[in-house]
């Protein structure tokens, strides 16, 4: 039986959010009228499936999605009057994260206790974003927080289609990749040995490259625990060295030079950057605080860098466009042209809108164009490495076969 969470009318006026099981949307109508409710709204909440592909935000234990469901769920109940302690507390209930159903339980108890929110979500850094808490409070402070949820969850939204998409297309070059990996290594260790044992018999010349080969599958042959142990070593002392300020820079300096990749690398991040600072501008944050909570929030160390130095023009009176300007060789072309359009008609949030629009579109289509050019390379990689074990297998056999034949 279905899981609804609904939110109900009563004849005198009152609201109700809260959750109910019913065979479907009429048994629910028909429960809460026998209570004396009207039903508004409901939504089927659907259960997490072992297949789920809901990659969770690193070290938080919570994806991207449950938190665009709570923030969506909690602007509509307070949208509809629900104090903010019932909302968490309903949404608490909800949760099938254990992780999410403790944070949210917690937030309502700080709530309860006097907290504001923005100051109770800010307790969980890795979580909710600098973004999300100082939207938050904005929305507190002018009483806008209604219209404030409204603008997290399309923020939100916006980002986890931007991920999917790109992830998706993705998906295809990586499996190909990973199964020629995993093909490699089963020919090196299993196959490659049993023929050296074949041509130890032989009274023929051996090719370099095939004595090559056949080193190789008797060394990991004898040395497995390598093959599995240098993937990981050399996964952990990448991680470790991105987790520097030089090794991230060094990361993000090769990304920008390298051809095709730094072209999907400006977009996407001038994408993330242009929908945060327009979802700060349209919650009412002053245009300096938006680019100090837009360069902690972009993890590129260039385009944090851009926003830092352009915040410091900004603050002695420069416009955004100006400020940008010395930066713009690691902006796709129009973006300050166009940041400058906003600011001369006074629609500068909304011009902002469209262009994270726009990119988040070219990211993707830039993303796909780069599938469309690994997918043949990776095929003809795989070709020339199975043609020259291949003929490095066969030659010798056609060697001794002649001799024989001799």
């Amino acid at each position: 039986m279905p899981t609804y969470f609904y939110i109900a009318k009563s004849f005198d006026g009152g609201t109700k959010a809260g959750i109910l099981n019913a065979e479907n949307e009429y048994q629910l109508a028909q429960d809460l009228k026998k209570e004396g409710m009207i039903l508004v709204r409901s939504d089927i909440q659907k259960e997490k499936t072992k297949t789920s592909f809901n990659f969770p935000i690193p070290f938080s234990g919570i994806s991207l999605t449950e938190k665009i469901m709570m923030t969506r769920n909690l602007g509509i109940m307070f949208s509809t009057g629900l104090s903010l302690v019932k909302g968490f507390d309903i949404l608490a209930i909800q949760a099938r994260n254990k992780k999410m159903k403790t944070v949210l339980s917690d937030i309502k108890e700080k709530i309860n206790k006097g907290s504001n929110l923005s100051d109770a979500l800010s307790t969980y850094p890795n979580i909710f974003s600098e973004l999300f808490v100082n939207m938050i409070k904005v929305g507190e402070e002018s009483g806008t927080l209604d219209e404030i949820f409204k603008i997290l969850s399309l923020q939100l939204q916006k980002e986890h289609e931007l991920k999917s998409k790109i992830k998706n297309a993705m998906t295809y070059p990586i499996i190909i990749f990973m199964v020629m990996i995993i093909v490699g290594i089963v020919m090196v260790t299993f196959v490659l040995p049993n023929l050296k044992v074949f041509f130890t018999t032989l009274n023929v010349d051996i090719p370099i490259y095939t004595r090559i080969f056949l080193y190789l599958g008797d060394y990991f042959s004898r040395r497995w625990y390598f093959l599995i142990l240098a993937p990981f070593v050399f996964f952990l002392f990448i991680y470790s060295m991105l987790k520097t300020k030089q090794g991230k820079q060094a990361l993000d300096t090769f990304l920008l030079k390298m051809p095709i990749i730094s072209n999907i690398v400006k977009k996407n991040n001038s994408a993330f950057l242009i929908r945060s600072l327009s979802s700060l501008i349209t919650s009412g944050i002053p245009l300096t605080r938006s680019l100090e909570i837009s360069s902690k929030t972009i993890n590129n160390h260039y385009f944090k860098e851009a926003l830092i130095e352009a915040n410091k023009k900004v603050k002695k009176g420069e416009k955004l466009s100006n400020a940008l300007r010395s930066y713009q060789n690691i902006f796709p072309v129009g973006v300050i042209e166009m940041i400058e359009v906003g600011e001369e008609t006074g629609k500068t949030s909304d011009i902002l809108k469209k262009l994270a629009d726009f990119y988040e579109q070219e990211a993707v289509n830039a993303i796909e164009k780069l599938t469309i050019i690994l997918e043949p390379m990776l095929i003809i990689i795989i070709g020339l490495a199975v043609g020259l074990f291949a003929f490095s297998i066969i030659e010798p056999i056609y060697s001794s076969l002649n001799s024989i034949s001799q």
